[in-house]
């Protein structure tokens, strides 16, 4: 048998190796092709009496990464063409076979009377791992790096090629809420506990345990196929299933205020499914499934999540003709908490880093922050001590400037004051070797006029990190407007390097990030002015898919640095560039208050002792309020739009601003940087999903009540009247050539 993605051959005791081995990819995905030869195996295997059972294994390092979401996006145009010239029952009768694909091949393995043994060599998931749970056994050569799991959910879908059904005929239903919902991988040690796999085996011996289990008489049928099979977890209307279903639902309310389509499906599949025989459940999930693939939160949540994100990663923005960079060695000058935590994520990717401060104290404590990280992480058993040892190995603390020779890139992440800044400017520029690249990571303050201080402009960028560095994903690149490509070519293989997702956005106060969610914060504010309840304030925001209400996402930026970036902004642009209804607020609370946020534990909310308890609101912001309303007479949807909208709407201007210049970078990082609901696919997928016309017809009903912040810029009207979406008027280029592979 001769296949383009699988490897067949066969063994004289009659055991078929299947490997798997897409040609030009890295890792093996489920696409088109795949499955049909993944089909033509299953029949053929099935058909042959010689054949006594199959392994299927891969010879890549990971086993699977999952479906082609291409493809399921492929599906979903597919179905919007067919609802337009054969109607919606035609459509979806379609996109159901379509959908089933999967699923059907799957058991086809399941039923096929041979048995089948899943050879897990690597990483395992979604459709892939999906796989491996048709198979009759299943064992994994031991790696610490192998994860196994379904991670859909993350990208507004859920399995639906068994494994909302399998999972739970094996696993006790909170485990397999726990990995369907929550979409996160487990190690193999888990896996085991779990009886997701039934062995773990030294690598060398993999193939050998698979088809030992064969020729050690392996039934093929699935437990679930037996007669008699019992549930992990007993009946779905049995006491333990009692507990379980009302508890389930209620934690789903409480964590996605059912926003996202896809986790209520899994619900719903698991309940129902539960109730029936293996193959009526599995064409339950397959309905599902398709209902899901229709919804425009998977539309925005794959084209975003994984699509657009996957084409920033890969270099979509990275200057074509600038060969790769590589930077050995950087410097950061500020060994505070944001410069000490960009020195951790450098060294942990193994980058040589030199943290440089006005005294050695100060540089010494930058890289005891980086020890404590990793020290807190080798406490929960996820590092070694061997690592901690290589990682600190790479941190060298000083206060000496003249480390800064050898230095390939510079980064500065001191105190947000110009003069500061420039200070340090002054002292770095001389000791620059010719080819270095100088990067400020301020938040606030523009490129165009730090780089002033700077005598070669094309040499100098901005690269902001998001707090807490090491677990924020975004990373804003700023352009100026004499940064070269070279400078924005290092800046983007550094930002790959240690792994994080950057966006390239040119100079303005506030860049793009920072413009967005202080609009956020600020309404926030306005509501609270308004006599809105605060707690209604937090909780309409989270209701709306904000991962944290306005409230405290300022406590956690802290007060008195809001107040400081009100007051620079005042003295730079005028008394009407800001808000002096909010400046006074602020006044009151950190200046009269001493109420500064989460670091002295009091601003909007109350802290408590470490370990002691739970944040709540201070009890005085009452008095605060200059009026209250009654929360029984507030609409809750319209309170949910406003903090959508205002974002939105900001988003809009920084296309119009020429900020924004590619619109996937507004989706991934509104949604990577300050968790812009991720069910509406970020900002401008917001608008686009909602349709320009009526989103600037809210825009303008929200500005007669509420003012001018919600005035749609002249683009949007401008695209609303022609019926315009962003990815239909700025549609993006397809990403260059990898270069800095």
């Amino acid at each position: 048998m001769a296949f383009k993605n699988f490897k067949f051959e066969s063994d004289a005791d009659g055991i078929a190796l299947v490997t798997w081995d897409i040609p030009g990819r890295s890792m093996n995905v489920l696409d088109e092709t795949s499955i049909l030869e993944l089909e033509e195996i299953v029949k053929q295997t099935t058909a042959d009496a010689a054949i006594k059972g199959v392994v299927i294994t891969s010879s890549k390092e990971a086993f699977c990464a999952g479906a082609d979401l291409s493809m399921l996006e492929g599906m979903s145009h597919t179905y919007v063409q067919l609802l337009q010239e054969q109607g919606e029952v035609a459509a979806n009768q379609v996109l159901f076979e379509q959908s089933r694909r999967f699923s059907q091949a799957f058991r086809s393995i399941e039923t096929s009377g041979k048995p089948w043994v899943a050879a897990i060599n690597g990483l395992a998931l979604g459709g892939g791992f999906e796989i491996t749970l048709s198979c009759h056994y299943r064992v994994a050569a031991e790696n610490p790096k192998t994860r196994l799991g379904l991670p859909e959910i993350k990208v507004g879908l859920f399995p639906g090629a068994g494994g909302t059904q399998r999972v739970p005929r094996i696993v006790p239903p909170q485990d397999a809420m726990q990995l369907l919902l929550k979409g996160e991988a487990v190690n193999l040690a888990r896996a085991k506990q779990l009886n997701l796999i039934h062995a773990i085996v030294p690598p060398g011996e993999l193939i050998k345990a698979a088809k030992d289990w064969i020729k050690g008489g392996g039934k093929a049928v699935a437990p679930w196929d037996e007669k008699g099979f019992k549930l992990p977890g007993g009946p779905v209307f049995s006491k333990m299933g009692m507990q379980m279903f009302p508890a389930g639902n209620a934690i789903y309310r409480r964590e996605t205020y059912d926003n996202y389509p896809a986790a209520r499906a899994i619900m719903s599949c698991v309940y129902e499914g539960l109730q029936l025989p293996i193959d009526a459940a599995l064409r339950v999930e397959s309905r599902y499934f398709t209902q899901v693939l229709r919804s425009k939160e998977a539309a925005a949540m794959i084209r975003s999540l994984f699509l657009s994100m996957q084409e920033l990663n890969k270099g979509a923005r990275r200057p074509a003709g600038v060969p790769p960079t590589k930077v050995k060695k950087l410097a950061i000058i500020g060994a505070g908490f944001m410069g000490a935590s960009v020195g951790y994520v450098s060294a942990k990717a193994g980058i040589d880093v030199v943290l440089v401060d006005r005294d050695q104290e100060s540089a010494d404590k930058g890289k005891a922050h980086a020890k404590s990280v990793i020290d807190g992480l080798i406490a929960k058993g996820r590092a070694k001590e061997a690592e901690r040892d290589a990682l600190l190995s790479r941190i060298t603390a000083t206060a000496d400037y003249n480390v800064l020779k050898d230095c390939d890139l510079v980064i500065e992440a001191v105190f947000e004051d110009r003069k500061v800044k420039a200070d340090t400017y002054a002292k770095a520029q001389p000791l620059l070797k010719a080819d270095a690249v100088f990067a400020s990571n301020t938040s606030t303050l523009p490129i165009n006029s730090l780089a002033e201080e700077f005598k070669d402009q094309g040499k100098f960028i901005g690269i902001h990190f998001f707090s807490p560095v090491e677990k924020m994903m975004l990373v804003e690149i700023i352009l100026g407007k004499n940064t070269g490509d070279v400078a924005l070519a290092t800046a983007l293989d550094y930002v790959r390097a240690i792994g994080k997702t950057p966006i390239v956005v040119n100079d303005s106060r506030g860049f793009f990030a920072n413009r967005c969610v202080m609009r956020y914060i600020a309404e926030g504010n306005e509501m609270f002015l308004e006599g809105v309840p605060p707690a209604m304030i937090e909780n309409t925001a989270k209701m709306a898919g904000m991962p944290v209400g306005p409230l405290s996402l300022s406590d956690e930026v802290a007060l008195d640095l809001g107040l400081k970036i009100m007051k620079a902004t005042e003295a730079d642009l005028g008394p009407n560039a800001i808000n002096q209804d909010h400046k006074k607020l602020m006044v009151e609370l950190v200046e009269k208050q001493g109420r500064f946020g989460r670091k002295n534990a009091k601003g909007f909310y109350d802290y408590p002792e470490k370990g002691k308890g739970q944040k709540s609101l201070w009890p005085g912001l009452a008095e605060l309020q200059p009026k209250h309303l009654d929360p029984d007479a507030l609409d809750v949807e319209e309170l949910k739009q406003r903090f959508l909208v205002v974002q939105a709407v900001e988003a809009a201007r920084t296309v119009e601003d020429h900020v924004i210049t590619d619109v996937r970078e507004a989706d991934v990082g509104s949604i990577l940087g300050f968790g812009f609901a991720p069910f509406t696919g970020g900002t401008l997928s917001y608008i686009d999903f909602m349709g320009t016309k009526k989103f600037v017809e809210l825009c303008h009903k929200f500005e007669a009540r509420y003012g001018s912040r919600f005035t749609p810029p002249k683009l949007l009207v401008e695209m609303a009247a022609k019926g315009e979406t962003f990815y239909g008027r700025f549609p993006p280029k397809k990403p260059v050539a990898e270069a800095a592979e």
